[in-house]
């Protein structure tokens, strides 16, 4: 968003000729701390601090040569873990590695890590009076060109309405599909009520058995829109109620993001059900897929209600299949580099 077009017409040209996509761009930004990116240093680079007087700018020269070398370590470290975008494996993990000091007290140890998708979501600007702000949208020729394969060996088209138990015991994690039809979404405080509900032996608004339901809350519609972003949510937050739901009401699939706990897995392959993940970061995207929304449970909770979607080839990604093996574990492992 903030490189140049002479740095990311260089990228482009070390992706072309085989390059290591591990190499972080090239960014400035706002909080950009002036300190040379780890892409400009050696990883065998001396820095010595000795010969010079101690005064108020050598400690500032040693603070700050102690944070590049810190930069260049963790870039490396965290993308040796082979994590990958979205946790299913890769070399990059990390773009780059910025870092801030602040007075405090040596005792209390602080430290607080600010994630690269928070810190692209922030702006700074300045209302003068005079209408409202104008921001220019990020130039598409600074991402290098991706080639997608859309082909019937590398995506499958999954009918959810016509969805059986064989059919997913096909499935293999890692396998990528566009899903249609009819999905129910549901996050933390419809869980919740629903669990609740099945505690206090009522009987539930809407029947789960057979269905698919997608951890979402989806944004108010604007204009002509069916509904605003609708992204996935965090499905960790709803391993709590995974189980008894699964025990209980009998849905086939989940849809979210990122991995699941352990106890959630050995439900999923248990029950010979699905957790299908969608992409994360993209929730305007993911909302072109949604062709109907209506509410169907729980309209006080406002975008927490549960919605029946109705979707159109929305894409996702078999994370844990009906024999419990997860993404998430084996992915990031192919990838890992050890010392």
């Amino acid at each position: 968003m903030g490189r140049s077009s002479t740095a990311s017409r260089k990228h482009r040209s070390s992706l072309r000729n085989g390059a290591s996509t591990t190499t972080p761009n090239v960014r400035t930004r706002p909080w950009d701390t002036g300190h040379p990116h780890p892409s400009r240093l050696q990883q065998n680079q001396s820095l010595s601090t000795k010969g010079y007087p101690c005064n108020n700018l050598s400690f500032r020269l040693v603070q700050n040569i102690g944070q590049v070398t810190l930069r260049l370590e963790l870039f490396n470290k965290v993308n040796d873990l082979g994590v990958g975008a979205q946790g299913v494996g890769g070399r990059t993990t990390v773009l780059d590695v910025k870092i801030r000091t602040f007075p405090s007290h040596a005792a209390s140890l602080p430290v607080a890590l600010i994630p690269q998708c928070v810190a692209d979501r922030h702006i700074k600007f300045i209302l003068d009076g005079s209408g409202p702000a104008q921001f220019d949208p990020p130039d598409i020729n600074n991402w290098p060109e991706v080639v997608l394969q859309n082909d019937a060996n590398h995506v499958r088209r999954v009918d959810v309405d016509r969805l059986t138990p064989e059919e997913i015991r096909g499935w293999k994690a890692g396998d990528m599909l566009l899903i249609s039809g009819h999905l129910l979404t549901a996050r933390d405080k419809a869980h919740r009520r629903l669990v609740e509900m099945l505690d206090a032996g009522e009987p539930l608004p809407v029947d789960l058995r057979g269905r698919s339901i997608y951890y979402v809350g989806p944004v108010t519609a604007v204009g002509d829109e069916i509904v605003g972003p609708a992204g996935p949510t965090t499905s960790k937050r709803m391993d709590p109620f995974t189980e008894r739901l699964l025990d209980d009401t009998g849905p086939l699939l989940t849809i979210g993001k990122a991995e699941r706990g352990p106890d959630t897995i050995k439900a999923i392959a248990r029950h010979k059900t699905a957790y299908l993940m969608a992409v994360g970061g993209a929730a305007y995207l993911v909302s072109k897929a949604i062709r109907s929304s209506r509410i169907v449970a729980f309209p006080e909770l406002g975008m927490e209600a549960m919605h029946e979607f109705e979707v159109d080839d929305m894409p996702v990604t078999v994370a844990v299949d009906s024999k419990g093996q997860s993404i998430h574990t084996f992915g990031p492992a192919r990838w890992r580099r050890t010392a």
